[in-house]
């Protein structure tokens, strides 16, 4: 039953993920960009950056949280991510998007698992997928770029990007698997600052 539900995973992620194979353009709606709908990062630390994000993403009512001294705990749709500010002050910043998954203990460790993994990230480009925790963890890793200042409708956009592809996936595995993948809750008491 084991290797059946794990075939079934695997099967159905290579053959029902050509939707998300290859990035599409979504229509491009041009959005008049205003002071107070930008984060402006550039020159700061890590640290600083993650409360500046933090703030903006309260002004704009975002359910989410301090995670850490380095990342911000963001409800999306009934998603939860950690969004962490790295701020290269010499070039290119980023914004990595990280969603956690519970792999059951019956299938830590398993080849079956890493054969999953592998396929995600041979298959997909619009995140890295990686085993950790021994193997009973699944990471899920965007990331994005800019320099020094990122608009807000940047930040939706990615959140909304990474999370239909993982909705994507998760209608593409074979029924039972929210059994054997389950996400997990990175916020537990929501407090703004």
């Amino acid at each position: 039953m084991k290797k059946l539900i794990v075939a079934g995973l695997t099967i159905g992620l290579t053959i029902g993920l050509t939707a998300c194979a290859s990035t599409e353009k979504a229509a491009e709606a041009e959005v008049a960009v205003k002071a107070l709908d930008s984060v402006d990062l550039g020159g700061l630390s890590n640290e600083e950056a993650t409360t500046k994000l933090l703030e903006a993403l309260l002004n704009k009512s975002y359910l989410a949280s301090r995670a850490g001294p380095n990342g911000v705990a963001v409800n999306f749709d009934n998603s939860q991510f950690i969004l962490q500010p790295s701020i290269n002050p010499d070039g290119i910043d980023r914004i990595m998007m990280n969603r956690f998954y519970a792999i059951h203990p019956k299938y830590v460790g398993s080849k079956e698992m890493l054969l999953m993994i592998g396929t995600l990230n041979q298959k997909l480009n619009f995140a890295k997928f990686v085993i950790r925790d021994q193997g009973a963890v699944i990471q899920v890793q965007g990331a994005a770029t800019f320099v020094d200042t990122i608009t807000m409708e940047e930040i939706r956009r990615f959140i909304l990007w990474i999370d239909e592809g993982l909705r994507q996936i998760g209608e593409s595995l074979p029924e039972g698997s929210e059994d054997v993948i389950k996400p997990i809750p990175v916020m537990q008491n929501i407090q703004s600052i």
